[in-house]
Order: structure tokens, then sequence, then C-alpha cells
């Protein structure tokens, strides 16, 4: 397949792109390159002659137009999105106009390809969101494909409308759709203002570990290049209209989380042990959803996909990766936000 990826210099975007051109794929990168972008991701593949890198914004219809044209690809894997709840909180209109009318224009531009190319039977567009469209559970209970949209942040409005959008081109027009809506991801390549990496980064600096609120919070856990394996699982054998959500099957409060990061770093680095005494519990944000979980079963009974890696298997390789891997965050240490508290509203 010749895939178009939108965000491949992204976080999960780039695991895709990887595991991809690994398998055969012949992968067009279609990346706007702003501040969580970063073309180290893909560097392992980029002399690949499969591969392809288009710098471009999806908001811009003229660009995405030249790109089809061009490339002809037979699936387009949609994951160029403003991703961080806190910065969504702070500035709410990049999210709307990068995640709702960039989705727009992507599908409008999709569509016209699609539509000019005959309506084959085997193009795919892959609108790749995220479980927190259906806001937060209670102490029990899961998101199901069923569970309806109710989002408390503008990040997660702002997927959520993306999706509905993708489920009306599909329903409207015909465009060969899926969607997949994962739990939160982790591992290797993080941009380094989500929860890990700053745990991570933060107590290799000696610096104090920020806890939102008493860390009660809970998360499943879903590894990235799980996620990706995923994700082109669905791609290959999904059926058209149908949402498939991705959980990792790893259930974890925060502070659960960032001990165990911690106890890892005790014995990767055992003169600064222990490294939980840098936890420090900082109010919360706005609107912080208590607990996300997913219910599996679709992915693991349609398509027999379900995750490799357990959260401890994850958390170390993720950890080591970090330790290996210094002048990689480094780089990235100056870009806007990045260590800072965002995200408190008012």
């Amino acid at each position: 397949m010749k895939i178009l990826v939108t965000g491949g210099a992204g976080f999960i975007g780039s695991a895709v792109v990887r595991l991809a051109i690994a398998r055969g794929h012949e992968v067009v990168n279609l990346d706007a390159l702003t501040y969580a972008a970063c073309l180290d991701n893909v560097a392992s593949v980029e002399d690949d002659p499969g591969y392809a890198f288009v710098e471009a914004d999806i908001r811009n219809r003229a660009a995405l137009d030249a790109v089809f044209a061009e490339h002809a690809p037979d699936a387009v894997m949609h994951l160029a999105a403003e991703s961080h709840v806190d910065r969504s909180i702070d500035g709410p209109g990049v999210f709307m106009e990068t995640n709702v009318t960039g989705t727009y224009t992507l599908l409008e531009a999709a569509r016209a390809f699609w539509v000019q190319a005959g309506r084959p039977e085997g193009f795919r567009f892959h609108h790749i969101s995220t479980d927190e469209v259906y806001g937060t559970l209670g102490p029990t209970g899961l998101f199901t494909e069923d569970t309806p949209y109710a989002p408390n942040s503008p990040y997660s409005a702002s997927k959520a409308a993306s999706d509905h959008l993708v489920r009306a081109w599909h329903e409207t027009y015909g465009l060969p759709v899926v969607v997949t809506n994962c739990s939160n991801n982790y591992g290797p390549y993080h941009f380094p203002e989500k929860l890990i990496p700053v745990v991570i980064l933060n107590a290799l600096a000696g610096r104090p570990i920020p806890v939102y609120g008493a860390g009660e919070n809970v998360r499943d856990w879903l590894f990235v290049e799980d996620h990706a394996d995923a994700l082109l699982t669905v791609l290959d054998k999904g059926q058209t209209g149908r949402t498939y959500n991705i959980g990792g099957e790893n259930e974890a409060t925060n502070i659960d989380l960032v001990r165990r990061i911690c106890a890892i770093l005790d014995t990767r680095r055992p003169d600064a042990a222990p490294h939980e005494g840098l936890i420090t519990f900082v109010a919360d944000r706005p609107g912080h959803d208590l607990r996300y979980a997913i219910d599996p079963s679709r992915i693991r009974e349609e398509l027999g996909w379900r995750p490799s890696i357990t959260l401890d298997q994850g958390l170390e390789r993720t950890v080591d990766w970090y330790l290996e891997n210094e002048a990689w965050w480094r780089a990235l240490q100056g870009r806007a936000g990045v260590g800072q508290r965002l995200g408190q509203g008012g």
C-alpha cells in the first residue's frame, strides 16, 4: 500500500511511519512541523526508497490537492492534531483550527481525489482519535464504541468534532472511512511535555516531579509501538464506517505510574535514589477527567488484535530509551512551553 500519513513527524505518527516502512508499505509523510514535530523521529527511514516527506499544513487545501495528485495514495492515516490538554486550556483556538478545520479540509481533499479516481473500493480514510471524546468514567465501567460522546476539555471537544465530521463524510458522501479511539500512549519519542517524559526528565535533573491533585486520576496506558501495530491492523482489516477502540489493558493511577517510573530510575541511576522523594503534588488542571478505561473487545474479536507489551515492560523500555537518547530530548528542551506549567485556566 501507499499510505499518506498526516502528522508523521509527531509521536504516534512517526511510530506508524517507521512500522509501515518496516512492513514494506510506501509512506508519504505530510507534516506542518509545528512545535511538537521532530524529523529526527523518522530519521531511521528517511533514506528508504519507499519514504517521502512533504512539509504542508492540513488546513491548506491547495497543498493537499497537490500531494494527492502527485502521490495518489491508497489510504490516508490522519494523525495530525494538536493534542496537549493543558495547551488547549490556554489557547483553544489552534485546536479548533487544526483538529476541526484541518480535518474538514483533509476530508474534502481526500473525497475529491477518491471521486476523481473512480471511487476505488480499496481506498481508506483512517481517522485516528482519542478515548477522551467519551468524557470521564467513575470507579467502574469501560468505554465502548457505543459510549455517548461527552468531551470535557477544548482538546477532546475538538477531537469529538473531527470524529463526527469523518462519520458524516462516510454517511453522506460514501467516503470509505474507519475511526479508531485510543487510550493514553507512551514510549520512545514522546514529546517532553507529556506526563511520562516529564517524570523521567525531571527525575534525571533532580527537579520536582509534578503530580496533579492527589494523583488519583486513572488512565489506560498503551505502548506506542503496540498502537502503531493496531492502527495498521485496522487499516488493513477494519470494516468501513466502523469505529474501533484501542486500549492497552494497563490501567494505573497517575501516582502509581509515577512511582513505578521512579523505581525503575532507582535501578538505572542508584546514586540519585530514591527518586520518589521528588514527587510534588500541584493544583489540579481544570476539568481533569477522573478515569479513562477502554473495552477492547471489538478489535480483539473482529480483527484479532490485542496489546503485546505490559505496562512494566513498556515503562522499562521507555525509561531506557530516554537514557540512551539524551541528544534527542535535549534538543527539544528549548521549545515553547516545555518545562512550564500550562493549563491552569483563569
